[in-house]
């Protein structure tokens, strides 16, 4: 299995106009094959930054989910959001135990 974690940054004063195009990204991936898991989490000490949590079966689904028309739909918006800032890191990793 495949995980991202990871945070993106925008101004603030646009986290609200930002909800939008994250639920039509977020519920355009999770129906995608492959899809475990995907979803954004707003900082609660922290309002310009956002969480990002996916979890993939494997790289075949990932690399399709780069491909996807709502992919383009969700970068094309970065600018007028004023995400600029991306940190994202892939894991490999096994299917973990709840603990």
């Amino acid at each position: 299995m495949l995980l991202i974690i990871g945070t993106i940054r925008l101004p603030a004063e646009n986290v609200s106009a930002a909800r939008d195009a994250m639920a039509a990204m977020a519920n355009a991936s999770r129906a995608e094959d492959g899809c475990i898991e995907y979803g954004y989490a707003e900082d609660v000490l922290v309002p310009s930054l956002i969480h990002i949590k996916e979890r993939w079966r494997d790289r075949a689904a990932l690399d399709a989910h780069f491909q996807a028309p709502h992919i383009a739909d969700w970068r094309a918006a970065w600018p007028a959001l004023g995400i600029g800032e991306r940190s994202l890191t892939l894991y490999d990793v096994d299917d973990g135990q709840p603990i």
